[in-house]
């Protein structure tokens, strides 16, 4: 049985605010936009955009619609080969398949290295991806526990269900 585990907006709010230290700190990197990534890094996106006053964009995986993708990355990936740094936000570095797939379409798009970064507000330890800036590490290992974030709270909990069951391995 998956053991639904609400984040209240307090911790979001520290979170990002933990994000935004962590990039303020960072002598050597500072990014030109900060882009969410949909759906779950669109709210966290923002609350960084306002914490650090960087602008914001966004693209969607999820929706799998290629203009809100595939199009975006490919936009995304020409700016930052003009010179501007690009920091992806999602809520959590699961299983790593979101982060790989961004980091594929955008350097296939040429993005060049060194000019995009990822930063979540939970990172798994044991993910196929690393990212750069993270509020909280867990250990899917060892944390089972299906996050469920402010702006899914609303959601059926059917659809909370298939989500979290959609990678067993995550929950099981």
């Amino acid at each position: 049985m998956t053991t639904f585990t609400p984040v209240a907006h307090a911790q979001v709010v520290a979170d990002v605010l933990a994000i935004a230290a962590a990039i303020e700190a960072d002598a050597d990197w500072r990014p030109t936009f900060v882009v969410g990534v949909g759906r779950g890094g669109l709210v966290p996106a923002v609350y960084l955009s306002h914490a650090t006053g960087l602008p914001t964009l966004s693209c969607d995986l999820s929706a799998r619609v290629k203009e809100f993708a595939d199009d975006v990355l490919v936009r995304l990936a020409t700016r930052a080969a003009a010179g501007e740094r690009l920091l992806f936000v999602d809520d959590i570095n699961d299983s790593g398949r979101t982060i790989g797939l961004l980091r594929e379409r955008l350097a296939t798009a040429r993005a060049p290295d060194g000019s995009v970064r990822f930063a979540t507000l939970i990172d798994n330890a044991v993910s196929a991806q690393r990212v750069d800036y993270r509020a909280r590490t867990i250990d899917r290992t060892a944390t089972k526990d299906w996050f469920v974030f402010p702006w899914e709270a609303l959601a059926p909990s059917e659809a909370l269900s298939a989500d979290a069951a959609a990678v067993p391995e995550r929950i099981g």
